[in-house]
């Protein structure tokens, strides 16, 4: 028997991803970062990966002129047979085959996402437009990878208009990042724009309620397999609660849906060498570089310097999904002379403002800084000693694994990936790695805070401990990346 045959490696696999936003190209979100991430992790698997992508005009000019023309063709989108130019600009970045649609009618102004009336025309031709490029190129994945609702039509178009062509090789995953938004509009303009026939527009696939189509229900039915990420979200998003209106086709197709936590770039977010900071740290030295960053931070922020302060660190998109109203309701009794909180987002203005009042209010105690700034991001992953999450839902959450990766201690709720991702503390076993709280109530909120500032100054060796646990914690891509290449395999054998 030969024993070279145990160590053979595993069949490459080919993947195709398919998505509206990519770091660095784009980004607005979560989503980008995975579409960026993922591949990256995947091409170490022994996978060739090729992203698919809009070809944008809010693009960076440093990554447009670096793109090569591929080719072009025209295509029929629109019921009426109305045709289209589908450009096909490359950029290839790490071992990951960057492919971008080009399209001056549909992508030429700024923002990716802009409103429904302009992005159902605009993503039903993303969606075809990928696969006949696929078609074009000749590159036949194994898997076609597609990503939230603007790619949800990919899998209906592969199995009805693509039957029988080439790309009809592949089987079709799509991964839902956050289900509340689904690409409904009325029947008769998906119908016109898409240019699919009649019979996909019952209540099976694409038609919801009275008059609309949703795409992520087509995209849903159609798919070979449906991944989410955490496996938590995926029990959720069966429920009247989480689904969306979507739970009980969810429980429909459960048999091929399952969850896959998202991890980080852990290149990006390391505080060993993180240029942003103040100071670098490692896990040897955590406990004297965090306190560094944490008085820069204060500095900066024009908070109280003091390293014996508890800061708690809040970043966020500012909306309601994100829990801020539990937030809003403890936030005056957090300020006792002990306790620093420094916000980071933009979002709804009745958040803005409230942490705006916040910060007038409490002068030197909060710092609501109502915008983006990817350094101040760093910054305070790397200065806070402990993060809110306090979501209403969370398919994910990328910041408990952030701050995890920095040494900060995540208070979160228990749902979707951040239920997955966090191990509330056992103050009689000394394990865990954050501190959670399971209905969404201001009081559960306040309480968790509580648990976790009394073991802050009445136990700091064990907080210690679990500062030390969290930074050795595994955030990274590799076993996620690891449990979607299994399920490529699968899919086909």
């Amino acid at each position: 028997m030969n024993n070279n045959l145990t160590s053979m490696p595993e069949p490459r696999r080919s993947v195709a991803f398919v998505g509206s936003e990519c770091y660095p190209f784009v980004k607005t979100g979560g989503l980008g970062d995975v579409m960026y991430a993922l591949p990256r992790a995947l091409t170490a698997q022994n996978c060739d990966v090729k992203v698919i992508l809009p070809r944008y005009k809010c693009i960076p000019w440093k990554y447009q002129e670096k793109m090569v023309y591929r080719g072009s063709f025209t295509m029929d989108l629109c019921a009426d047979g109305r045709r289209y130019y589908v450009g096909i600009m490359e950029y290839v970045w790490d071992g990951v085959v960057y492919d971008f649609i080009d399209n001056e009618e549909f992508f030429s102004w700024g923002n990716p996402y802009t409103n429904l009336v302009d992005d159902i025309p605009k993503y039903c031709f993303f969606a075809k437009a990928a696969l006949a490029a696929l078609n074009y190129m000749d590159w036949i994945p194994d898997i076609i990878h597609c990503h939230d609702w603007q790619a949800a039509l990919v899998p209906v178009y592969l199995r009805t208009v693509f039957e029988g062509t080439r790309v009809a090789f592949a089987k079709a995953i799509l991964t839902i990042h956050n289900l509340r938004f689904q690409g409904i509009y009325d029947i008769p303009t998906v119908k016109y724009w898409s240019g699919l026939p009649d019979y996909l527009f019952d209540y099976h696939v694409l038609k919801q309620g009275v008059d609309d189509a949703n795409m992520f229900k087509g995209g849903l039915t159609y798919a070979d397999m449906i991944t989410t990420v955490s496996k938590t979200y995926a029990d959720e998003i069966q429920t009247p609660f989480y689904g969306e209106h979507l739970d009980d086709h969810l429980r429909y197709h459960s048999g091929k849906l399952c969850g896959i936590v998202n991890g980080i770039d852990v290149e990006q977010w390391d505080s060993e060498t993180d240029k942003l900071l103040a100071a670098n740290y490692s896990v040897e030295d955590v406990l004297v570089g965090k306190p560094q960053n944490k008085m820069a931070l204060q500095e900066k922020l024009g908070l109280e310097q003091d390293p014996d302060k508890f800061v708690i660190g809040l970043i966020s998109r500012l909306t309601d999904q994100k829990g801020l109203d539990l937030v809003n309701a403890i936030l005056p009794n957090l300020i006792d002379g002990n306790t620093q909180v420094v916000i980071l987002g933009t979002g709804d203005a009745r958040y803005e403002n409230s942490f705006r009042y916040y910060e007038n209010t409490y002068k030197g105690s909060v710092c609501s800084c109502i915008m983006y700034d990817e350094g101040l991001a760093h910054q305070i992953y790397a200065g806070a000693d402990a993060l809110l999450v306090p979501s209403l839902f969370e398919p994910c959450g990328l910041t408990q694994l952030i701050a995890m990766r920095y040494g900060t201690v995540p208070i979160v709720r228990e749902t979707g990936g951040l239920k997955d991702t966090v191990q509330p503390y056992n103050m009689f076993t000394n394990e865990g790695n954050g501190f959670t709280f399971d209905r969404y109530e201001a009081g559960l909120l306040w309480e968790a805070v509580i648990r976790a500032k009394t073991l802050y100054f009445t136990g700091r060796e064990y907080w210690d401990e679990m500062v030390i646990r969290d930074m050795e914690k595994d955030v990274s891509w590799d076993n996620s990346a690891a449990q979607y290449r299994a399920l490529y395999m699968m899919l086909r054998p």
